[in-house]
């Protein structure tokens, strides 16, 4: 996701969004009276994105583009998606006619566009391209935009309310879900049990606050182990983000999978350096409105709250569900894998191939998303290297 600019510029709410926000806040307040006062960072991101009818994702709202909160590497230009269809074009090859697509979370639905016409391009299209979205509002942009592709390529696709019961052989894709995963916060206090608190949110005045309490069992063992892989301990005050929900998350999706590879997208770093000694603060960032800020508290409900992804988690768990990691690059890798140089080299005009490598350089620039976004190649059942990781492939770092 992309955004920018200091607290002060932030849009001031319409009356809806202040509407909207206020009845998520009290929300909040009858959940922190229940839970006697405090509830941890998991819980209150849970009911900041996911609370039925209230929450981020789960209201109607535009969130992508630019009458969104943030932007998207699908949505910034359809050569990031020509090329991730072009790798699910030889896992597709190599599975037969019966594969499938299933998206995770598929935003706008314009990843989704862009991959089948270009899977139709190549010759290559799954039998099925499946759908699995929490959001009701993007669902119907989704259905909105695939309506307008042509009848073949329409009817592959379908929404469900729920993984697949039995495993497929296909692609599972991922496009920047696991940054919005519910996730503890936690901040170092070598006094405390275990060197740790963890941040959570209370009230004061009737307002939201954020307040200390002590660390779940879960979230202690988490960090002891994560505290003695570190090559060094940080200082007190340290405060960062620990994802406990990655593991099932990983278990879950990846049963659905029989054969074939999960490709996860998202913006994050390899443990040694998520942890490291200058990442003080944690990573933990709120969009509204195209602005990124570090204020979780504010504008209940209608900005989105993400954190970076520590990849070493994601592959630990895909180990321990049975995968095996096929690759992890840089996304400017990945796309130069990928061929995104042999999609600029087909530009009709210089009109065109003056737009396409504008768009290029922001999705390959390491000051853009070249170097922040990475890409995760999780396979089950599978052993055929994948042609998009064989650029620049990091999976020592993790």
């Amino acid at each position: 996701m992309n955004g920018s600019g200091p607290l002060s510029t932030l849009p001031a709410l319409s009356a809806d969004e202040a509407e909207h926000s206020a009845a998520l806040v009290a929300l909040v307040r009858e959940r922190i009276a229940d839970q006697r006062g405090w509830i941890d960072f998991e819980t209150f991101m849970e009911l900041a994105l996911y609370a039925p009818g209230l929450g981020y994702y789960s209201a109607g709202s535009a969130k992508l583009g630019g009458a969104g909160d943030f932007t998207t590497a699908p949505e910034m230009s359809d050569l990031f998606s020509r090329c991730v269809a072009r790798q699910c074009a030889q896992v597709l090859g190599e599975l037969g006619s019966e594969a499938r697509i299933l998206e995770l979370g598929a935003g706008s639905g314009r990843l989704a566009v862009a991959v089948l016409r270009e899977l139709a391009a190549l010759g290559t299209l799954p039998v099925r391209y499946d759908i699995l979205e929490v959001s009701a509002d993007l669902a119907q942009r989704q259905r909105e935009r695939i309506s307008q592709l042509p009848a073949e390529l329409r009817q592959r696709v379908h929404w469900l309310s729920s993984l697949p019961q039995q495993p497929f052989e296909g692609v599972l894709l991922a496009n920047e879900v696991l940054d919005a995963l519910p996730c503890q916060r936690l901040v170092v206090r070598p006094q405390a049990p275990g060197g740790i608190m963890a941040l959570g949110v209370a009230l004061a005045g009737g307002a939201l606050v954020e307040r200390e309490g002590a660390a779940s069992g879960a979230l202690a063992a988490a960090w002891a182990q994560l505290s003695a892989e570190l090559p060094g301990a940080l200082a007190p005050g340290y405060t960062t983000e620990v994802c406990l929900r990655v593991a099932p998350f990983i278990a879950g999706v990846s049963a659905a999978l029989s054969r074939g590879v999960l490709l996860l997208f998202d913006y994050g770093l390899p443990r040694a350096q998520y942890y490291s000694a200058e990442r003080a603060m944690g990573t933990l960032t709120a969009y509204f409105k195209h602005r990124a800020h570090y204020d979780p508290l504010l504008n209940l409900g209608v900005q989105d709250l993400t954190a970076w992804v520590d990849f070493t988690r994601v592959a630990e768990a895909g180990l321990a569900a049975g995968l095996e990691l096929l690759g992890f690059c840089p996304q400017a890798a990945f796309l130069m894998g990928a061929g995104i140089d042999q999609l600029l080299a087909q530009a009709r005009d210089q009109l065109e191939q003056a737009r396409l490598a504008g768009e290029a350089r922001r999705l390959l620039l390491p000051g853009e998303m070249g170097e922040a976004f990475k890409l995760m190649a999780l396979g089950r059942n599978w052993d055929v290297p994948l042609a998009a990781f064989t650029y620049r492939d990091l999976r020592d770092s993790l």
